[in-house]
């Protein structure tokens, strides 16, 4: 699969006046491809690559992994196009595979992991084979045959993957395990040899398939999506491949049915599973106008579903390209680890060089010699280190894209384990963001054009239609409700955080909070401000958010009433701080463009430490900035839209909703699809477990290196129990880091 994206991530905000403009440096595009996936665990040839794409003019940034089998690279598109980007990967030998080349390339992946299996067990036979026959002194052809047989096949893919890296002019593990290997042999050691090829060649296997079963947790989704939709056309249902569904379509789904393609619903209601793609416990309910996604199951009711979007551009769909995403974009300590091998190899063969060299010159006896050197350099090689990040990195990222949490890159996963501090939207984020009209004001004594409730609701409603803020939407709900006419407004202008105005029957219609009258309007003589700000106030102190309504005619302006919304908590608010604490978060934040009567209410409720209210924007991410300063790592959760300035400014940004919100998936570093708040816990935790698994696998790597290094200096060991100690420690940091698969926070 191939992608280009533009990278959005981290842009530079400005203020001019009271709005926010986007002041971007220059444009940056991603080209992902996916290439043909190799067994070797040193990834020198990898890194040879990325210096080579590295020289390419325009090229930033390059990350090349054949355990993966992907290429990212963030390039300046002037410079640059994504075509010279393939040839250029081309040019090193590389085979890029076409997105139709998936499905295919998983089977031959699985088909290879057997192949590798099959040669495993040949090693193992072949081996035995040659010590039993030495054992029972049986013909000497018949145990050289053996090892013969474990040699070819314990060193096939081994001898591969070195001369390929030879190709790159680098040096990997592979080549170490051969030459060991060899060494062995030429000094009357085959089964040590072979053993050695044996213990290597498994742990190889085990990896992949450790890798492996993180890359297919995640393209096991695609498999959830139906490949045909009951696609009503004219009002019959005819099956249709969900490739020709076109946006605007209308399907059919029963009972039990899984969902093919986003919509919205337009008839029927019904229950849906949406587990496999938010990771929410329990069905969601769904009526006319709810949105639903594809892959996820209808459990009740029949619906009828208007396409929405192509098959291509499904919510599921474009989990499943993020993820893979990510898992080409390496953690820090993976990109240390990477850079490090090849001195590091260099270094053990030197290593080896001189403990053959020094104790010949002082008239040691060769093979005794040679022996202990092919003993340590086997001893010495990093597999277990190199290893022991993505086993971690890219289970935790498949971990939780299965609970509905997208981890856009192996880098976020170690933030999140770093947070010290959270601050959190209050819209939409820790209250549901189904805010409610719960009050209409008329104002008493504004002449003979004084309105009626219903006609100042109307006249609101006129206006704010054209608005996307949730107060507008619950003024347009409020509308609806009662039934009412409502004119289509003009000139619509939008003040953000403070207010809107247009006009509507000739007449300008302001509606905006205490800010907005007293700035943008403040040079006008307002009949009634002051009794409508007093209503504001009293309206606040109950703990409910209200706007003014005031109309101008012929340049004099009147508050005409006030509108009065209140919002509810989510229920698991107050329990998902708690759990933040108990994970070690020391100051967690509101921020809201809301006034603070009605923020102290909410953070009182929850139990946020420190509020910060009446925000505009670049208020948002100023204060953020000065959070950084305080605490260094800090989160940031909002709703990936009127947020995504401050989700970009913080350490980790964190957007709630994403299997609905296009911004969100472009702007945050972690993006919840679903809009559960427990999974914010879930994804701090994930990280601090990855962290702590990632500790004990360097722990366990190095370890095992500096006991088997110091036991052969000091009083020399077996070469089977070096390789044993070797591929032993490699095999268990694996499984070690498959084990965040089964995270559940």
């Amino acid at each position: 699969m191939d992608a280009v994206n533009t990278d959005n991530a981290k842009s530079a905000y400005t203020v001019r006046r009271e709005y926010v403009t986007v002041t971007e440096s220059p444009p940056l595009s991603t080209c992902s491809l996916q290439i043909e996936r190799r067994g070797g665990r040193g990834e020198s040839g990898a890194r040879a690559i990325e210096r080579h794409l590295r020289d390419t003019p325009g090229v930033h940034d390059v990350d090349v992994s054949f355990r993966t089998g992907s290429v990212r690279i963030t390039y300046d598109g002037s410079a640059t196009s994504e075509e010279l980007l393939r040839e250029a990967v081309r040019d090193r030998g590389v085979s890029i595979r076409g997105a139709s080349d998936a499905a295919a390339d998983e089977v031959t992946s699985r088909s290879e992991l057997r192949r590798e299996g099959t040669f495993v067990g040949l090693t193992l036979v072949g081996m035995v084979t040659g010590l039993a026959t030495g054992w029972l002194d049986g013909p000497q052809l018949l145990g050289w045959a053996g090892y013969g047989v474990a040699y070819v096949f314990g060193g096939w893919y081994g001898l591969k993957g070195a001369i390929e890296t030879l190709r790159h002019r680098a040096v990997d593990i592979d080549l170490l395990m051969i030459v060991a290997a060899l060494g062995a042999l030429s000094i009357g050691a085959p089964f040590e040899g072979a053993m050695l090829l044996f213990l290597f060649s498994l742990s190889n296997t085990l990896q992949h398939y450790a890798i492996g079963r993180s890359r297919r947790a995640i393209e096991s989704l695609v498999e959830m999506r139906p490949d045909e939709a009951q696609v009503l056309r004219d009002g019959e249902e005819v099956t249709v491949p969900i490739d020709d569904v076109a946006v605007g379509d209308v399907f059919v789904v029963r009972p039990g049915d899984r969902i093919p393609l986003d919509g919205v619903v337009t008839s029927g209601e019904g229950t849906v599973d949406q587990a496999s793609l938010t990771g929410e416990s329990v069905p969601v309910p769904k009526e006319p106008g709810d949105e639903v996604f594809g892959g996820t199951i209808n459990e009740s009711g029949s619906l009828e579903i208007e396409v929405t979007r192509r098959a291509h551009e499904s919510a599921i769909t474009r989990l499943i390209h993020m993820v893979e995403e990510a898992q080409s974009e390496k953690a820090p300590t993976q990109r240390l680890i990477d850079r490090l091998e090849q001195p590091y190899v260099l270094g053990v063969f030197a290593l080896t060089v001189a403990a053959i060299a020094v104790p010949l010159a002082l008239g040691s006896e060769f093979t005794g010699t040679f022996y202990r050197a092919m003993t340590l350099m086997v001893a010495a090689s990093p597999c277990a280190v190199i290893i022991s990040t993505p086993a971690a990195v890219l289970s935790a990222i498949a971990s939780g894209g299965r609970q509905g949490v997208l981890f856009k890159g192996g880098e976020h996963v170690e933030t999140a384990a770093r947070i010290d501090a959270v601050a959190f939207d209050k819209t939409g984020t820790l209250t549901r963001g189904d805010t409610q009209l719960t009050d209409v004001f008329v104002r008493e004594g504004s002449g003979d054009r004084t309105p009626s409730e219903d006609e100042l609701l109307s006249l609101a409603a006129a206006v704010q239609a054209r608005s996307e803020h949730h107060l507008a939407r619950a003024t347009v709900a409020a509308a609806d409700a009662r039934s009412l006419d409502v004119t289509d407004a003009e000139r619509f202008q939008s003040v953000a955080g403070k207010g809107v105005n247009a006009d509507v029957d000739g007449e300008t219609v302001h509606i905006g909070n205490r800010s907005y009258f007293e700035t943008v309007l403040g040079d006008a003589a307002i009949d009634g401000l002051e009794p409508g700000l007093d209503r504001l106030r009293t309206l606040e102190a109950e703990g409910k958010t209200g706007v003014l309504v005031a109309r101008e005619h012929h340049g004099e302006v009147g508050v005409v009433g006030w509108l009065a919304f209140t919002d509810t908590v989510r229920p698991n608010a107050a329990e998902m701080v708690e759990k933040l604490r108990s994970l070690g978060v020391e100051h967690i934040v509101m921020l809201t463009g809301d006034n603070e009567r009605v923020a102290r209410r909410i953070a009182d409720e929850v139990g946020i430490d420190e509020v910060q209210a009446e925000l505009l924007p670049e208020q948002k991410v100023a204060t953020i900035e000065e959070l950084v300063e305080r605490y260094e790592n800090v989160a940031m959760v909002g709703d990936g839209v009127n947020d995504a300035p401050a989700l970009a400014t913080a350490s980790l940004g964190i957007a709630m909703g994403g299997a609905g919100t296009d911004v969100a998936l472009d702007t945050a570093d972690v993006v919840l699809m679903g809009d559960d708040l427990s999974k914010i816990p879930y994804v701090l935790g994930l990280g601090r477990k990855t962290r702590r698994t990632l500790t004990v696998n360097l722990a366990i790597a190095f370890g095992a290196i500096a006991l088997m290094v110091g036991t052969i200096l000091v009083r020399g060991i077996p070469l089977p129990l070096a390789v044993v100690g070797h591929e032993g420690s490699t095999v268990l940091v694996s499984l070690n880091g498959l084990r965040l698969l089964g995270f559940r926070g």
